[in-house]
């Protein structure tokens, strides 16, 4: 929960990561929970861990995460039952699914692959083998995480150079209108609320006003208006805000 405490009082922020692709790992062994972990931040990912079924889907619940990385054998609820519960569900019925299982027999893999899992993995297997297969499943279902020039609609973002233009003039933004930016632009059309965008942006365990939220969107919308056309972000009212797909 964020509180109330004004800009003066809140303590220094942590840099941001919002460019980051968020990573859950659903495994209860926790030797390789550790080796997953540190091969995923090495590859610029912010990495969350849950170690039973339950603790998995609550944990998604609070924040979707970019990919998941699940475990078949689970305490309280099986990896399988997980998957299936994610597909049944319209907020969740896209999410990137890689299981990991010791389950090697075709039978189970089809069935790993029937329930919705995006791809499937046979313990052991190497980091280099996990992480490409990541990187193949992140390119194939979230290109804009993938890519380091994003377009949508009129609007480009180069996170290496950290530019963006829109229609073809270049729009000068803050480093937190720029990450702010990068956010919506990796889910075009979906609506965030202001709490959602500050544990995105902002990062969950820093302590923001939310109408701080309102003065960067406010920041961002001048800075993108000066390249003409319609306001591309959307305020749903009660809702939050949205960057419109096209």
């Amino acid at each position: 929960m964020h509180s109330t405490a004004s800009e003066l009082e809140r303590p220094a922020m942590r840099p941001a990561a919002a460019t980051k692709p968020y990573a859950l790992i659903v495994e209860d062994e926790p030797a390789l929970v550790e080796l997953i972990k540190y091969n995923l931040v090495k590859e610029g990912y912010e990495v969350t861990v849950a170690t039973d079924g339950e603790e998995a889907l609550l944990t998604i619940e609070e924040r979707q995460p970019d990919i998941v990385l699940l475990d078949w054998m689970l305490p309280k609820l099986a990896g399988i039952e997980v998957a299936r519960r994610l597909r049944s569900k319209a907020s969740t019925r896209n999410l990137p699914i890689i299981m990991l299982t010791a389950r090697a027999e075709e039978t189970d893999r089809i069935r790993g692959l029937d329930v919705g899992a995006d791809d499937y993995m046979t313990k052991p297997f190497s980091m280099s083998e996990l992480t490409a297969r990541i990187r193949a499943v992140m390119r194939r279902i979230r290109p804009a995480l993938a890519e380091d020039v994003v377009v949508v609609g009129d609007i480009s973002i180069d996170r290496a150079a950290h530019r963006v233009t829109r229609n073809q003039v270049e729009i000068h933004l803050g480093p937190t209108e720029f990450r702010l930016l990068d956010y919506f632009i990796q889910h075009p059309g979906r609506v965030f609320s202001r709490e959602q965008l500050l544990d995105a942006v902002w990062g969950s365990d820093v302590y923001v006003e939310t109408r701080t939220v309102d003065v960067h969107i406010g920041r961002l919308r001048k800075a993108l208006s000066k390249a003409g056309g319609e306001d591309p972000i959307r305020t749903v009212r009660s809702a939050g805000y949205a960057l419109n797909a096209g």
